[in-house]
C-alpha cells in the first residue's frame, strides 16, 4: 500500500508568502521552498502537430530567460488573452497553432497533462494532438514574437533536433516526450 501522506513534508502546511508578483509569474515561498507560479489559471499547452506530408511542426525563437535560440513545439499560455482567463487548453492550442505556425487544425485531442518543472514551478503543461491540418497563413507569432517555423519529416525529427543542439540551439526536452506521443497515439 502506498502511504504517500506519511512522506508529505511539514513545509507543505506552511503559509504561502509572496516574494514578488509580476504580470505573468509570481515568486512564492512556502516554508523553506521558493517556487514560481503562473498567474494565468490554465497553465500552458504544447501542440503535437504533423502535417499531411508527415512533417512535424517545430518553432524556433529567442528566449530572453536563457539568452539563446530554442527549438520547441508550438505552444502557448492558456487563458492569457483579455477576457479569456478560463479558456480551455484545446481552444488555446488551436489559437496558438495557427498564430505560431500558420497551420489550422480541424480538431484537437487531449494527450497528457503534468508539471513543467515540479521542483521549481506550479505550472502545468497540457499536451494536445492537432489533427487534420491545413496551411492557412505564414505563422511567425503575434506582434511580440519572431518565430521561425520548421517542418521536419517525422522519421527524421529526433536526428534533426540533435543536429540543432550540436549547432548551439537549446532543445526543450519536452520535445522528445512529444515525439513519443506522436509515435504512440494509442498510448
Amino acid at each position: 500500500m502506498n502511504d504517500s501522506a506519511s512522506r508529505i513534508p511539514a513545509d507543505a502546511n506552511a503559509p504561502v508568502e509572496t516574494l514578488h508578483e509580476g504580470r505573468w509569474l509570481s515568486l512564492r515561498r512556502r516554508g523553506r521552498w521558493e517556487y514560481a507560479e503562473r498567474n494565468n489559471p490554465g497553465g500552458a499547452v504544447i501542440i503535437l502537430a504533423v502535417t499531411p506530408a508527415d512533417k512535424v511542426l517545430f518553432v524556433e525563437q529567442y528566449r530572453v530567460s536563457i539568452l539563446q535560440n530554442t527549438i520547441e513545439m508550438p505552444a502557448g499560455l492558456v487563458g492569457d488573452l483579455a477576457g479569456q482567463a478560463y479558456e480551455s487548453a484545446l481552444l488555446a492550442a488551436q489559437r496558438e497553432l495557427e498564430e505560431e505556425t500558420g497551420w489550422r487544425c480541424q480538431r484537437v485531442e487531449f494527450v497528457h497533462r503534468g508539471p513543467s518543472s515540479s521542483g521549481m514551478s506550479t505550472e502545468m503543461i497540457t499536451f494536445v494532438r492537432a489533427w487534420e491540418l491545413e496551411k492557412v497563413g505564414p505563422g511567425g507569432g503575434d506582434e511580440t514574437e519572431n518565430i521561425v517555423v520548421h517542418e521536419v519529416p517525422r522519421r527524421e525529427a529526433g536526428a534533426w533536433l540533435f543536429a540543432r543542439a550540436a549547432e548551439g540551439y537549446s532543445i526543450d526536452p519536452k520535445l522528445f516526450a512529444g515525439l513519443w506521443f506522436i509515435e504512440h497515439p494509442d498510448r
